[in-house]
């Protein structure tokens, strides 16, 4: 049973992540491989939208995919949308990125070789990863617009279209310590994060929130 306090601190974590972007048509939409097969769903919607005139999916498989999707996570969102009415001819597939930073620049390269010219990346990610996503397309695609974009719904729709409430919160708790310590590596731009939002970091992460946390020594205190 997961408490009322820990719903609160992963409720603002989630409403952190959401860059509130205002979506406006792009050179290309890049849908972000994961578990979620929402991304490629909004993909095809904002295609249809008239967003962007090609759809990059991009993602191999990862611990939480081989199982879902054994033909790697920008084939099954390729096939979904396919399914919702997206030309085969607009989708291109990075089949190799295992993790986000692969995903930019696999996603740039596989761009650069087709020849298309690239001014702004409509960015589609899972709802909780939109900071995330865009901090590091920042930071490895400094020459053109990011516009974060995903499937707007609330913490607990999403729980409920996952039903796994735990690793939702795992996953928040991860995002958030990324977001903390990439900056120093050199892995995305430095984004401030309010005191708040680490308070409820910190706390989840002591409640035992930590299966998708990297090991280090030099998380924030």
């Amino acid at each position: 049973m997961i408490s009322a306090d820990v719903w609160s601190d992963a409720r603002r974590l989630w409403d952190f992540q959401q860059m509130h972007h205002e979506v406006h048509p792009c050179s290309v939409a890049v849908g972000l491989g994961s578990h979620d097969l929402g991304v490629a769903d909004t993909s095809a919607a904002l295609y249809h939208r008239g967003m962007a005139p090609f759809i990059v999916f991009t993602g191999a498989t990862s611990r939480t995919t081989q199982s879902l999707m054994p033909r790697g996570e920008a084939m099954h969102y390729r096939e979904r949308a396919l399914t919702l009415g997206v030309p085969d001819a607009v989708i291109l597939i990075e089949p190799r990125a295992r993790n986000t930073g692969q995903n930019i620049t696999y996603s740039k390269a596989l761009l650069e070789a087709a020849g298309i010219p690239v001014s702004s990346v409509l960015l589609i990610s899972k709802p909780y990863e939109e900071r995330r996503a865009y901090a590091t397309a920042r930071k490895l695609w400094p020459a053109v617009e990011i516009v974060s974009a995903s499937t707007p719904m609330s913490l607990e729709d999403y729980v409920d279209s996952i039903s796994d409430p735990r690793l939702v919160i795992d996953m928040l708790v991860g995002s958030l310590q990324r977001l903390l310590i990439y900056p120093q590596q050199g892995f995305m731009i430095k984004m401030p994060v309010p005191e708040d939002v680490v308070g409820s970091y910190q706390r989840l992460r002591d409640a035992g929130f930590v299966s998708r946390l990297i090991p280090t020594e030099t998380v924030l205190q």
